[in-house]
């Protein structure tokens, strides 16, 4: 069975009832008996009330009562926040409790504020409260209200924080004299709501306050406002149509007479400002433009410092980091340009499974053998975490089933929310301080889902990539491929030699010994390891997240123009793995040095050779 409605007259009484009014120290009682007895027992010159002197030993005198409920200490002390209406209450509870009747309380309350009391109906009885000029019924789970039960009197209605979808029900008996109407914080939806506005319901209205609703016609919500000749004071702000340019110009210039807009005092330079904007509505777009920027990155670990050196048979190990941030999915234009940074989608890998068979697994299987012989301790718990590593994400399938058994297995860190894009930075490699440079503007038009995102927020998270590269393995001899290989490589050392030959002709005898045959060995060193790196086969990208937090994005329906934020994402270097870095550019700097070293001594003594070959190359690239 499903629960009766709560009413707002049975929560006003039950308020009341909480409030002891007719219990000790309140009301009548044998701790003030004597002061109340029935004027047939008593003679006239008793009728008011005795001095405290007169007052049995049994009884409390009203400056004791008094002090038992307005005292903080005391057990029957009001709870804290509770308004000045229950003090003075329970205080005539004690000083005339006989006052406190029915038709004392339906004259007596100006105010009623009947806040998270899960009130659904506004019932007839209401009526009865003769005088009532405020009614706050926040907070509940009201979804439509008969006007007909408001009571005439009525200033001011706060409605924030319920379940109401349409103004239509408050404008068929709406109170004439109504001042101010809050309706924040509920569903308002669609572009008739601009038509419930006008002086034809609300002739009085000075404030109106429609905040965080699902708004979104602000040109039609203007035309109807400008019939408020009253209005001053209008709330707009967490509407999907304050998203839109020039919203807060378009507002000011098409209400002369406002006075404050968004809790915002409009200045006389606004209205000189955005003068005659109002009538450029044809212009105006229909869409959001928001831009997002990222910074820097600083305190990374240099995770290639736990990795041992490469052999020949690698792998040869590279680490790139990015940022990933969530946003919704943008209309046509998705992923362009903006600014030097194309904004990247994050798209999942191809997984190990749908590489190709041609991928040799013997070759691996030993130099990850290699590799894992030589692994320092802080490399393999570095590996073997759990939390840290992740599988690398799978292509998009035709079959959901087996993507779906794949997504258990990463981390979820690495998946945008329901109806959220995965955006990233480019790809950069480690530095002490790692510079993004990221710029990109979203253009959206579905101002709704925007409005949603903003309220949840975004999710930024640092990745590291890691990929192992292999090099390739030379096909078999016996193989039709490798055959045709040999044939034009010999035809090639056949070209070669004749060109040798002819050069070999023009050249004397000393360049022959000396720089003829040097020259062409480099070449061949260069020429081999351009091979090694084209021939390299690389893993599939192994990805770990060194840090992922929420960024709260609501300020920007409040009215903010911007949200700046630093996302520290604790500790991730240590002091010993700061040594191994520190370690190894030193090494490195002290090579650095001996080649330079080596190459002035070389320079020294082969002066003359070294000009020639410099002027040679100058001739030859210009």
């Amino acid at each position: 069975m499903e629960t009766p409605a709560l009413t707002v007259s049975a929560a006003v009484w039950e308020h009341l009832r909480k409030l002891c009014l007719h219990e000790f120290p309140c009301g009548t009682g044998s701790w003030n008996k004597s002061r109340f007895l029935p004027q047939t027992y008593r003679a006239w010159r008793e009728l008011i009330p005795r001095e405290e002197d007169a007052v049995g030993p049994g009884e409390e005198t009203v400056d004791a009562l008094l002090g038992l409920v307005c005292s903080p200490h005391s057990p029957w002390a009001l709870l804290e926040g509770s308004s000045a209406e229950d003090r003075f209450l329970r205080e005539l509870a004690i000083q005339n409790p006989l006052m406190l009747k029915d038709s004392f309380f339906y004259t007596y309350f100006r105010s009623l504020r009947v806040v998270d009391k899960q009130v659904s109906l506004v019932d007839k009885d209401l009526l009865k409260f003769v005088k009532l000029e405020e009614l706050v019924l926040s907070a509940n789970q009201i979804k439509e209200i008969d006007t007909t039960n408001l009571p005439p009197t009525l200033k001011v209605l706060e409605l924030y924080g319920n379940k109401m979808t349409s103004m239509e029900c408050l404008c068929s008996h709406p109170p004439p004299r109504l001042q101010h109407l809050g309706l924040g914080h509920n569903k308002l939806l669609g572009p008739l709501e601009s038509l419930y506005v006008t002086s034809d319901y609300w002739p009085n209205l000075i404030s109106l306050d429609l905040s965080f609703n699902d708004l979104t016609d602000l040109q039609g919500m203007v035309s109807g406002l400008r019939t408020l000749q009253r209005l001053r004071l209008l709330v707009l702000q967490g509407n999907p149509l304050a998203l839109v340019p020039c919203y807060r110009g378009f507002i000011i210039d098409g209400l002369s007479g406002l006075c404050v807009l968004d809790d915002i005092t409009v200045a006389p330079s606004e209205k000189h400002l955005f003068r005659g904007l109002s009538h450029s509505g044809d212009l105006l777009a229909h869409e959001a433009r928001l831009v997002v920027t990222v910074g820097h990155v600083r305190g990374v670990l240099d995770s290639s410092v736990l990795d041992p050196e490469p052999g020949p048979q690698g792998p040869f190990i590279t680490y790139s980091y990015y940022v990933t941030y969530e946003f919704v999915e943008d209309e046509e234009g998705e992923g362009d340009e903006y600014g030097r940074v194309l904004a990247e989608i994050v798209k999942p890998p191809p997984s190990t499974e749908q590489l190709g068979e041609d991928i040799p697994k013997e070759p691996i299987k030993e130099a990850e053998d290699s590799v894992g012989s030589g692994l320092a301790s802080q490399s393999q718990s570095r590996e073997l975490e759990e939390s840290g590593a992740s599988a690398p994400l799978p292509r998009p399938m035709d079959s959901a089933e087996e993507q779906a058994k794949l997504r258990p297995r990463l981390d979820p860190r690495l998946w945008p929310s329901p109806g959220t894009v995965l955006f990233s930075t480019v790809r950069k490699p480690w530095s002490d301080v790692i510079p993004c440079n990221y710029e990109m503007q979203h253009v959206l038009k579905d101002l709704v889902r925007l409005k949603a995102f903003l309220l949840s927020g975004t999710t930024v998270t640092i990745v590291e990539e890691k990929i192992l590269s292999w090099p390739a393995v030379p096909p078999s001899p016996n193989s039709p491929s490798a055959a045709k290989k040999g044939k034009g490589e010999k035809d090639k050392k056949g070209k070669e030699k004749d060109k040798e030959e002819k050069n070999k002709k023009g050249k004397d005898g000393k360049d022959k010994a000396g720089k003829g045959e040097k020259e062409p060995a480099k070449e061949q060193k260069g020429s081999k390891k351009k091979e090694l790196r084209k021939d390299l086969r690389q893993d599939p990208p192994v990805l770990r997240v060194l840090g992922s937090g929420p960024v709260d994005l609501e300020p920007l329906l409040s009215g903010e123009p911007f949200v700046s934020t630093v996302c520290n994402f604790g500790v991730v270097r240590t002091l010993e793995t700061d040594r191994l870095t520190l370690y190894r550019n030193s090494k490195k700097k002290k090579s650095e040095k001996a080649k330079n070293a080596a190459l002035k001594a070389r320079k020294s003594k082969t002066k003359l050779s070294a000009a020639s070959e410099i002027s040679k190359l100058i001739l030859k690239f210009i």
